[in-house]
């Protein structure tokens, strides 16, 4: 009886070099990816620091103008997930079009932007997780006890069949998505001292210096709508769920973050928006909650507050442990690092990888941590923010790379006039990608919170430069070495069909030189 079935991807090496398809359809896999975008986690941090910080009224129309630019990026992303099926998305789809030494680049940024964004929110989940035993249980804990709690739940889950991790992660999600949306309707029933007032709408409010800075915190929340590729091998139809996954997802992300970032404006009034959120900081939704729908409501938000950050734990994780699978199958990493477990077919040495690279991580800061009990500067300010913004300023990077690579990829093959409303929205979005890094890169120490001085603001994006240069490096080396492997980066699965058919020619070479 034969082991393979069609609902299976066969990499030729066996079952332990392969991901299982059928895993995942477009419902789990739009919660799975919308997870990562943490949407109460950025309601109640991101947008009020952005208020408070940067002094930027039309936060909510930000969120359109870059849904817009992400749905540019996104037509040529997508078209390209129907032609490269491959769990290490960026890198593969970036090795198909620019070549294999800027894929091996791409990929060591990935590796380390993902990680990156990962093995932060492991800090403020940990802060907030200790701050709420003490505050409702009286129990007093460090940080990092429940960070690293997290850490082996995390890799314990990674293990596990991933149609398991997309219902951990939906129930998550779609509960603290409907408690946000709760705050919103109250918050348009019971407005401030300025009334129901669309004045975050007004381009006028999209001035002053805090502008750049603002473009990077607001497309951060986005980061999570383009995961939904590196799960194309694990999906029935991937050709179209994977595109149609990727829509709804910057589409979602888009309405939802506008809709709350509005909603904040009206419970305050966009004239008061900016001084409460100084004042109140990350506390703001909760205070604002409380006085429209009373304690208990809060205390619950706050709870899946914690849950969310939680379940975008999870899914990056996910993310990480399939970008370092793929990498491990195509030479990039040591080959160990691409098998599964036998039982769920998950990259289960791509997620215990990523698990040690966080305990790691996070005992590294917690043997740091010199400040008194409750204080978040090393587990926020630090692990969190530093980690946070390193990761994604690779993400930002790497759809930049991206929207170069569809356009080249399609050109090489002879497809330009006829992709060529893809292509030209690719090169619109490279184009406001790149500005928007710019920024990135200039207001660094502003999105740390360092000073003018500081070392940090170069220190730390020079680490995705010290990731690039060695992955080109790496991808030079093999391209020298082992030009066979270099060739095949990006391929994934097909990579092996190759090895089949030149072994198979290999074999009955002999055999057609007997018969001639």
């Amino acid at each position: 009886m034969s082991t393979g079935t069609t609902s299976e991807i066969s990499t030729f090496k066996g079952q332990t070099r392969r991901l299982r398809s059928d895993r995942i359809g477009a419902a789990g896999l739009l919660l799975s990816v919308v997870a990562a975008s943490a949407p109460l986690m950025v309601t109640a941090g991101v947008m009020p620091t952005t208020y408070g910080t940067m002094g930027i009224v039309g936060q909510p129309l930000l969120y359109v103008i870059l849904g817009a630019v992400l749905t540019l990026f996104s037509f040529g992303y997508a078209e390209m997930s129907r032609h490269v099926h491959n769990a290490g998305a960026f890198y593969a789809y970036i090795a198909r079009g620019l070549g294999g030494t800027a894929g091996a680049a791409a990929s060591v940024v990935a590796l380390v932007a993902y990680s990156a964004m990962q093995v932060g929110i492991y800090g403020i989940f940990g802060y907030e997780l200790s701050t709420l035993l003490g505050d409702h249980l009286g129990v007093s804990v460090a940080w990092w006890v429940p960070a690293l709690a997290a850490v082996a739940v995390t890799g314990v889950l990674g293990w596990l069949k991933i149609d398991l991790n997309v219902k951990v992660l939906g129930v998550l999600l779609l509960v603290e998505c409907a408690m946000v949306a709760v705050f919103d309707v109250a918050s348009v029933g019971s407005p401030g001292a300025d009334g129901l007032s669309f004045r975050a709408f007004d381009p006028a409010t999209l001035s002053g210096a805090g502008l750049g800075t603002a473009l990077c915190f607001t497309i951060a929340s986005f980061v999570g709508f383009e995961q939904a590729a590196v799960y194309a091998e694990e999906t029935s139809r991937p050709q179209v769920v994977v595109a149609r996954v990727t829509f709804l997802a910057v589409g979602f992300v888009a309405l939802f973050f506008a809709a709350g970032s509005w909603a904040l404006t009206v419970a305050t009034g966009p004239s008061r928006i900016v001084g409460a959120a100084r004042d109140a900081g990350p506390g703001l939704l909760f205070t604002l909650t409380e006085d429209r729908l009373g304690s208990g409501f809060t205390d619950v938000m706050h709870l899946f507050y914690v849950t969310g950050m939680f379940a975008a734990l999870l899914s990056f994780h996910n993310v990480v442990a399939r970008y370092a699978f793929a990498m491990g199958r195509e030479g990039l990493l040591p080959a160990a690092v691409s098998r599964t477990a036998r039982t769920s077919g998950a990259p289960a040495y791509g997620s215990l990888l990523q698990t040690a690279v966080s305990l790691l991580v996070v005992t590294a800061f917690a043997a740091t941590d010199d400040r008194p009990h409750g204080d978040p500067t090393v587990p926020v300010t630090r692990l969190f923010t530093w980690t946070g913004n390193v990761g994604a300023l690779g993400i930002l990077l790497l759809m930049a790379a991206t929207s170069a690579a569809v356009i080249a990829f399609f050109v090489r093959r002879g497809a330009a006039r006829a992709q060529a409303p893809r292509l030209a929205a690719a090169a619109v979005a490279g184009l406001a990608l790149l500005v928007i890094t710019g920024y990135a890169v200039g207001d660094f120490g502003v999105l740390l919170g360092a000073g003018p001085g500081s070392a940090l603001r170069w220190i730390l994006p020079g680490v995705i430069g010290l990731a690039a240069l060695a992955g080109a490096v790496l991808g030079l080396v093999l391209k020298v070495l082992r030009p066979g492997v270099h060739a095949r980066i990006g391929l994934g699965n097909e990579a092996f069909q190759l090895e089949r058919a030149a072994e198979a020619a290999t074999d009955s070479a002999p055999s057609r030189k007997v018969s001639s």
